[in-house]
């Protein structure tokens, strides 16, 4: 039995019909650049997130830089982050000139370790940016009590928890920025490249919204340099769309953790997610740590099942950040996760039968 990592096909075929009218609606009114579908989805994604105001973008690589950008971050500056994560986290912060410092995190959620935040806090520490890895909120209290103590800007990296609670808060809403990614793999995504970011401050919004179009405000006159960050109206046309689908996709997500969970319960070489008691995770990817973890993968692969790994070397150990001066050793959670961790399916559309053949296999394998 194959089981793809992801099928996008099967979740269009739920929805194709939704699809392409929203799709051709935007054709027919030839606006493709801020059309009001883009002002639409922005309200809708400021509704659903419990925000003042959500600004659309072209990345959530952008909704990162973009935040950094508006909220005057640059040479000399330093942002407390995680090394375990995707690149354009810290990617963003280089990007503007600022030194990336990083975090370990903690063994079991995969989050960054609110206790290790003070003691790298330093003069030029501008801003903290917690990442919501896999769908689950990072511990933002602590995290927002040490900003609101130093003086520090929250820039939330929600590109994988869009819907995600945490104490009954939705991801992106706590910090003084939330970044979404609408990348096609997400469980919001578009048909190529978007992003978003959301905030409580009307006024960042508005700086936002000028950071998108070079600074731009109004047309041709330009107090300060910004980027081409804006968000397609096709892109946002489809993530309306989907949009209406996503609690119910997430809840799926949670249905299909909780049937892996039962399956591996007599496996003691399985670690399934941890998900803290006063969260909800949106599952954007599952990931368990085991043994062996590589020759697994090798084994999945010949079976015909999809599987990834999420990282495979921390962003302190990558090589453009070298002159970072950090070695192998200093964040040991991290490396381990990058170790030891496999993603396995968890798509909506999984069947009972697919997952049982997946959890199958893999305890076949470790025993």
């Amino acid at each position: 039995m194959n089981v793809p990592m992801l099928d996008l096909k099967a979740q269009y075929a739920t929805i194709k019909d939704e699809m392409l009218q929203a799709i051709e609606s935007v054709m027919e009114g030839q606006y493709f650049i801020n059309g009001p579908e883009v002002q639409e989805f922005e309200k809708l994604v400021a509704d659903y997130s419990c925000c003042a105001a959500a600004v659309g973008v072209s990345s959530g690589t952008d909704a990162l830089l973009a935040s950094l950008m508006s909220l005057g971050i640059g040479q000399g500056d330093e942002v407390i982050t995680t090394p375990y994560t995707f690149f354009a986290t810290a990617g963003s912060i280089w990007r503007c000139g600022a030194r990336p410092v990083f975090v370990d995190i903690e063994p079991d959620t995969f989050n960054i370790d609110p206790s290790g935040i003070d003691d790298a806090i330093t003069d030029r520490t501008k801003a903290i940016m917690p990442v919501h890895l896999f769908g689950q909120v990072a511990e933002m209290d602590p995290i927002m009590e040490i900003a609101g103590k130093r003086g520090l800007y929250v820039i939330e990296d929600a590109a994988q928890a869009i819907g995600a609670t945490y104490k009954g808060k939705k991801a992106g809403s706590l910090g003084t920025t939330g970044c979404f990614s609408f990348f096609p793999s997400k469980n919001l995504g578009c048909n190529g490249d978007g992003g978003m970011v959301v905030t409580q401050d009307p006024e960042l919004a508005d700086k936002l919204t000028q950071c998108r179009n070079h600074g731009s405000k109004p047309k041709y006159f330009h107090k300060w340099v910004g980027g081409n960050f804006r968000l397609d109206t096709l892109q946002a046309a489809a993530l309306i769309v989907k949009l209406r689908h996503l609690d119910e996709w997430s809840a799926k997500r949670r249905e299909n953790a909780a049937k892996y969970k039962e399956l591996f319960a007599d496996c003691e070489h399985v670690v399934t997610p941890i998900v803290r008691d006063y969260n909800v995770s949106i599952y954007n990817q599952y990931v368990i740590r085991v043994p062996k973890r590589n020759e697994l993968q090798a084994h999945l692969k010949e079976a015909g099942i999809g599987n990834a790994i999420y990282y495979p070397l921390s962003l302190h150990e990558q090589e453009c950040f070298s002159s970072l001066g950090y070695k192998r050793g200093q964040m040991p959670n991290s490396e381990k996760a990058a170790d030891e961790t496999l993603a396995i399916p968890i798509y909506p559309e999984l069947t009972d039968e697919q997952i049982g053949h997946i959890a199958g296999t893999i305890k076949e394998f470790l025993s």
